[in-house]
């Protein structure tokens, strides 16, 4: 005999979080990806210009940049499975350090963006640098707004917010190794 809550269930439920942090991680992961698909339908356009202004990045920042956040994201699981086991102290404590991590990426990122000013690039310098602001700094904000939200669950260390905004936090992983490769790697 089936159980009458297991016949009302619906495809979403099993979603860590709820559905609405999922609408929300879908529509961002979207306008990045517009924003990617964009940066490479103009870089067909001009790609030894796209290629000269790239020779400007820090390729070895933007590397530690990557093992920082995929080392946060790994943080914020166990913390999420820590407060799912009700072991809320160390569920918050690693919570806590993947957010340190987000900030530490931020001040990677800050060093990288005072050394473009110093040199004079900005956003008109090209039209490599017109993307590399937007995308990179669209996902900085992502960082900055991730590191409050991962501060906040850490802080009430509810199980299904704890899951919610920790899948917020893989969607800025997610998004970061995909611009990784295309903005500082890709010739």
């Amino acid at each position: 005999m089936t159980d009458r809550a297991e016949v009302n269930r619906g495809p979403f439920d099993d979603l860590p979080g709820d559905l609405m942090i999922w609408v929300l991680i879908v529509s961002e992961l979207l306008v990045f990806g517009a924003g990617l698909a964009a940066f490479l339908a103009v870089r067909i356009t001009d790609p030894a210009g796209f290629a000269a202004a790239q020779d400007h990045l820090h390729r070895a920042a933007a590397g530690i940049n990557t093992v920082i956040l995929v080392t946060s994201g790994w943080l914020a699981a166990l913390g999420a499975a820590e407060v799912e086991r009700g072991r809320i102290g160390r569920g918050r404590a690693r919570l806590a350090a993947a957010a340190m991590l987000g900030l530490v990426f931020l001040v990677v990122k800050g060093v990288e963006y005072a050394d473009k000013a110093g040199q004079g690039i900005g956003v008109e310098t090209h039209p490599f640098f017109t993307f590399y602001y937007l995308i990179t700094g669209f996902h900085a904000a992502h960082v900055a707004a991730g590191v409050v939200v991962l501060l906040l669950t850490a802080a009430r260390a509810r199980p299904r917010e704890v899951e919610a905004g920790v899948a917020f936090w893989h969607m800025v992983d997610l998004v970061w190794v995909l611009v990784f490769p295309v903005i500082y790697l890709l010739r």
